[in-house]
């Protein structure tokens, strides 16, 4: 007689390299399960066994849900869940967690790494040691390019949750100015808000601190770079699509405003290019997603994952979205 007996039921990580340090299992009797990577059309495989899905940006969405009736939990490893189906999983009872403010100070941290870097032309300096400019100076400082202070200077947010807030307090250390920018197109000004329009045209630097929604998707284009200064500097550690990129690219082109900061592009990794990959350089600082991938971040973020599975099996409600 051949007992036929179903694989145990499992936790699985869709991108486990989206995550590169050590992560603890989650002590439960479920099997652990890992890949480094999938596909969307390997989610259904993948999960088959699978009572708790781990994502990062693998999307999990209700045509594949609903070939998955063994799935109880959704454990998001990072804050944004629109890579998540949230309608199906409410109406089919699939719970959604995620982890917040895991990176806010990697964030704000990572803002001031790229304005600095800027303003104080880091780039251009570093270069011209390697080419042997500065060997070559009748002088003991070589002084090519300005340098401008934060000092004095006025930052614009726009985005003020947790990050926003934390590159608030950084930028008071440094004696900025801070202005906060109300909504676009708000219909009133909150006591300790500016415009949206006010905030660009006053500020020496935008920072981008928002979510990407329907709202603040282009939230930056050709009409809003024009209302900037010439000397202002634009941040971008938000999402790509909150700036129309080839806006982006042409006022840097024609010298609109001084320089951008830029960690999100709208399609990532941008394999089939980008216009502002034409632009990289001293006034124009990209870096690959990773403002919040501190090793600091990392460690808090595999930690807040496990608990948020063990809570969920405990019948409590940490961190749920759905």
């Amino acid at each position: 007689m051949v007992i036929c007996m179903n694989p145990p039921s499992r936790i699985v990580f869709l991108d486990r390299g989206t995550l590169p340090v050590a992560m603890r299992a989650p002590a439960l009797p479920l099997q652990w399960h890992e890949y480094e990577s999938t596909l969307p059309e390997q989610v259904v495989e993948r999960l088959t066994h699978a009572e708790v899905a781990i994502s990062n940006k693998v999307p999990l969405m209700a045509a594949s849900l609903a070939q998955l009736p063994k799935l109880k939990l959704i454990a998001v490893a990072a804050t944004g869940t629109n890579n998540v189906d949230l309608d199906y999983c409410r109406a089919h009872g699939i719970a959604v967690c995620n982890v917040s403010g895991y990176s806010t100070d990697s964030v704000a941290e990572h803002t001031f790494a790229l304005l600095l870097a800027l303003r104080r032309q880091v780039h251009s300096y570093h270069a011209d040691v390697v080419a042997g400019a500065w060997q070559r100076s009748a002088h003991f400082a070589l002084l090519s390019h300005p340098l401008n202070d934060l000092h004095g200077s006025t930052l614009g947010i726009f985005g003020y949750g947790h990050i926003g807030q934390a590159v608030a307090r950084i930028a008071a250390a440094f004696g900025m100015q801070v202005l906060v920018a109300e909504r676009k197109d708000a219909p009133s000004i909150r006591a300790d808000r500016v415009a949206f329009e006010q905030m660009l045209e006053q500020a020496d630097a935008v920072t981008l601190h928002c979510p990407l929604t329907p709202q603040t998707r282009n939230l930056i284009g050709a009409p809003e770079l024009r209302r900037m200064k010439p000397g202002a500097i634009l941040l971008n550690v938000a999402r790509g699509g909150v700036v129309e990129e080839a806006a982006l690219a042409q006022a840097l082109r024609e010298k609109r405003i001084a320089g951008a900061g830029v960690d999100v592009l709208t399609t990532e990794p941008p394999r089939a290019g980008n216009p502002l990959l034409e632009m990289a350089g001293p006034n124009c600082i990209i870096t690959p997603h990773v403002a919040w991938a501190s090793q600091q971040s990392l460690v808090r973020l595999a930690e807040e994952i496990a608990r948020n599975i063990e809570a969920f099996y405990k019948g409590e409600s940490r961190n749920r979205i759905v």
